[in-house]
């Protein structure tokens, strides 16, 4: 059961992670928004926003000022790595 929801967690931060690298591509070639992959490019936004968001009101708050580059896609990207690894551990050290 434990191995599961490691495979899982480890999907799932993948899964996430794919998004956010997505978003970051997306924006540099998606021009039109009512084009066909500039729909997938807002709904990867729409997705990916909720933890997008938190982390550039962090970078705000840190007055970061970095110019047109957002790194907030960056930060989300390591925090979710960072918060898979620590639930895996956590799983493994009760389950296993």
């Amino acid at each position: 059961m434990g191995l599961i929801l490691i495979r899982t967690i480890s999907w799932f931060a993948r899964f996430l992670t794919t998004m956010l690298l997505l978003r970051a591509i997306m924006s540099w070639f998606v021009r039109d928004p009512y084009s066909t992959l500039g729909k997938i490019y807002m709904a990867i936004i729409r997705f990916t926003e909720p933890m997008v968001e938190p982390c550039r009101r962090l970078l705000e708050k840190m007055n970061l000022n970095t110019g047109m580059f957002d790194f907030s896609v960056l930060l989300a990207f390591f925090l979710v790595e960072i918060v898979a690894s620590i639930c895996m551990n956590i799983v493994a050290a009760i389950l296993l």
